[in-house]
């Protein structure tokens, strides 16, 4: 049995996210607090598997109160708030916290798949090491076969459950003058996507934007996929389609591999970042035999080993890398050939 403990300042969303939690037999509410004082004190008497936090409450905050929470008795935390709490909320996840979803999304009706989705998220963030949480384990590097230098024209990157806070160590590592555009898939079915551009741009000497159809990729800015639209290449610019999700997903990190392997070909440098599920890793299969350059990041570094595992599954990686590593080595394959 999953314990959680429930904070939030409405007496009906925390009866709505019992009802929600308890729907699951997994999953059982063992406490509730109105604020984050009480939240830091029922973890420390209670000892929860996993705590839902709001952020906007009187008194202590949700973001005082997972930087307590992590600093004192570090336990997986999802954020549950307003979007207007969007910056605020991928905040949260430099503190501690490992995902979010606005309310609104359990104030309405909620497919079948959605709702096993976000179970299963929660059972997999219940089960992740304490000590993981705030402080990712030592790895090192493995690669995989020997790569080849050739021109490089862009990066895909692909990311879920902890990916926000692995984009931010990876981006802000790579210098302004990055000499190709980044395009980027971060599962969100928040709708915080203007927030977490917006948040993204206090990490990066890169520029940061929220893609839009028609744009022609530039150098030096990394372009984000919006909720509920796939981005896709094209081979004159980027593109949103309103297919049905991939792995139920949407945006999908697939669909923007396979049309980068089509546009871009040998040209392209993919990366799959910590994840649950498999989305990646048809993407990586098609880079590769595109003639491709692709990196997934290593076991101790993952959040959640999911999308990266199923990657090296396919026998398509070029490199296994540790998340401190990667943005060292994509400085290093995307540098000319004559500055070698």
């Amino acid at each position: 049995m999953i314990t959680v403990l429930v904070v939030d300042d409405s007496p009906l969303v925390r009866s709505l996210l019992k009802d929600f939690l308890e729907s699951d037999e997994r999953f059982t509410v063992i406490g509730e607090a109105k604020n984050g004082l009480e939240g830091v004190q029922q973890t420390r008497d209670l000892n929860p598997d996993l705590i839902t936090m709001d952020l906007d409450m009187p008194g202590m905050s949700g973001l005082e109160a997972i930087g307590r929470i992590m600093e004192a008795m570090p336990t997986p935390i999802v954020v549950i708030s307003s979007q207007d709490s969007a910056k605020m909320a991928y905040e949260a996840t430099v503190k501690g916290a490992l995902e979010f979803y606005p309310k609104h999304l359990f104030t309405s009706s909620m497919s079948l798949e959605e709702r096993s989705y976000i179970y299963e998220t929660l059972k997999r963030i219940s089960a992740i090491k304490r000590k993981k949480i705030s402080a990712l384990d030592p790895a090192s590097a493995l690669q995989v076969g020997v790569v080849a230098y050739r021109p490089i024209r862009g990066v895909v990157i692909g990311a879920s459950t902890g990916g926000p806070k692995a984009l931010i160590q990876v981006f802000s590592a790579l210098p302004k003058d990055f000499p190709v555009p980044i395009m980027t898939v971060q599962h969100n079915s928040s709708g915080f996507d203007k927030g977490f551009v917006q948040w993204m741009r206090g990490y990066t000497d890169l520029e940061v934007r929220l893609a839009e159809p028609e744009e022609v990729p530039k150098p030096g800015t990394i372009y984000i996929a919006p909720t509920d639209k796939h981005l896709i290449l094209t081979r004159t610019h980027l593109a949103l389609t309103d297919d049905k999700p991939v792995h139920n997903q949407k945006p999908a990190v697939d669909m923007l591999f396979q049309s980068a392997a089509k546009v871009l070909g040998p040209g392209v440098i993919s990366v799959v970042l910590t994840g649950m599920g498999s989305d990646g890793s048809a993407g990586t299969v098609a880079i590769r035999e595109a003639g491709g350059i692709t990196i997934a990041q290593d076991e101790g570094s993952s959040l959640i080993y999911g999308m990266p595992k199923s990657a090296i599954e396919t026998g398509r990686v070029d490199m296994i890398l540790p998340l401190g590593d990667i943005a060292k080595r994509l400085i290093a394959l995307t540098v000319p050939s004559g500055g070698r």
